[in-house]
């Protein structure tokens, strides 16, 4: 009886390879079959990443997971794209699914893993998150004692944005792209412009943190955040 091949989500962290785990650059190394999310006609951000750990004898499976789509629409897509990774593990061999960040924090893996670890043993290997890594890189500590951090999606409502940066006390603002103008306006609004820090694809060489307006609305990536920390206090 032909053996089923394991599932691995690994979390390959924020831009800097150097951040990669020692076990997910274990079980990248080991996997015959590497699959990664990867845009039409662009490069996959997850492969860039590990590239410098291929081993060159993988086969390689791009998928394409396209955002701010219908759930309706989505699935029938997501289905069809993630079909490849489940015909090599019926096939018996191993998977590792790379994931931009953490696999479960926004990660793209979260709809792999719903659709496929229920048929095959799946393991979840986390990854250092934008979260972490871009206070670090704005040498901004970003909680204090019992202070409270809230993520906030820019997609989300102008209003919903508001009553949730009006009682937090700090916050990340992530997948701002094309909602930066948005959020700009809301933070001058309630008075946090100031203590706000904006930084662009965080520990890569296309790093980029400037004032919040310096910042080109037209020129927002997706990979780039907005941190509020909390007051200092000793």
């Amino acid at each position: 009886m032909k053996t089923k091949g394991r599932l691995y989500g690994i979390g390959v962290g924020p831009g800097d390879p150097e951040l990669l785990t020692l076990k997910a650059l274990r079980l990248l190394q080991a996997a015959p079959v590497v699959a990664y999310q990867s845009a039409t006609n662009r490069e996959s951000v997850a492969r860039a990443i590990v590239a410098p750990y291929l081993t060159g004898n993988q086969i390689e499976v791009p998928f394409h997971l396209p955002r701010a789509l219908e759930p309706e629409t989505a699935e029938a897509i997501y289905d069809r794209e993630v079909a490849p990774i489940a015909e090599h593990l019926a096939a018996g061999r191993d998977v590792v699914v790379l994931c931009e960040g953490d696999p479960f924090f926004y990660g793209s893996f979260m709809y792999v893993f719903t659709r496929l670890s229920e048929q095959y043993e799946t393991e979840v290997v986390p990854g250092v998150s934008s979260l972490m890594a871009c206070p670090v890189a704005l040498g901004v500590p970003f909680t204090y004692y019992n202070d409270i951090l809230t993520v906030l999606p820019a997609p989300m409502p102008a209003e919903a944005l508001t009553t949730q940066l009006l009682t937090t006390d700090a916050a990340a603002i992530i997948k701002l792209g094309r909602h930066f103008t948005k959020v700009r306006d809301i933070l001058h609004q309630l008075g946090l412009a100031s203590r706000a820090r904006y930084i662009e694809r965080a520990t890569t060489a296309r790093q980029r943190i400037v004032s919040l307006d310096e910042v080109d609305p037209a020129e927002v990536p997706y990979f780039s955040m907005i941190i509020i920390p909390t007051k200092m206090r000793l």
